[in-house]
C-alpha cells in the first residue's frame, strides 16, 4: 500500500500530464507555432516524466523520490516556459498545474529524505 502515502502527489502528476498534453496540442493549433516551440517540448517532457513519477509512486519504487527531484525541476521549467504565454488559457492552466506539481513533487522527495 505504497501509493497511499504518496496519493496526493500522484494525483498531482496525474493532472500535471493531462495539462501538459492539452497544453501542447493547443498551442500547436496556435498561429505562430514556431514561437511555441519551446513550450510544446517542454510540455511534453513534463507530460512524460509525470506519468513516469506516477507510476513509480504507485508502485511503490525505490527510485520515486529521485524522479520525484526530476519532475519538480522539469515542472518548474515548464511553468516558466508556459509563463511567459499566459495569455492563452491552456499555458495558464498548464503553468498553474505545473507549478502545484512541482511544490507536491518537492515536498515528497523532502519528506522520504
Amino acid at each position: 500500500m505504497a501509493h497511499q502515502q504518496y496519493q496526493a502527489c500522484i494525483d498531482a502528476c496525474v493532472r500535471c500530464a493531462t495539462e501538459c498534453e492539452a497544453c501542447a496540442d493547443a498551442c500547436l493549433d496556435e498561429k505562430d507555432v514556431k514561437a511555441l516551440a519551446a513550450c510544446i517540448r517542454l510540455d511534453r517532457d513534463c507530460a512524460t516524466i509525470c506519468r513516469a513519477a506516477a507510476g513509480l509512486m504507485s508502485r511503490g519504487s525505490q527510485f520515486a523520490e529521485d524522479i520525484c527531484r526530476v519532475c519538480a525541476e522539469v515542472c518548474e521549467a515548464c511553468a516558466d516556459e508556459c509563463q511567459k504565454h499566459t495569455a492563452m488559457v491552456h499555458c495558464k492552466r498548464c503553468a498553474e498545474a505545473c507549478k502545484r506539481c512541482a511544490e507536491a513533487c518537492s515536498t515528497m522527495a523532502a519528506a522520504a529524505v
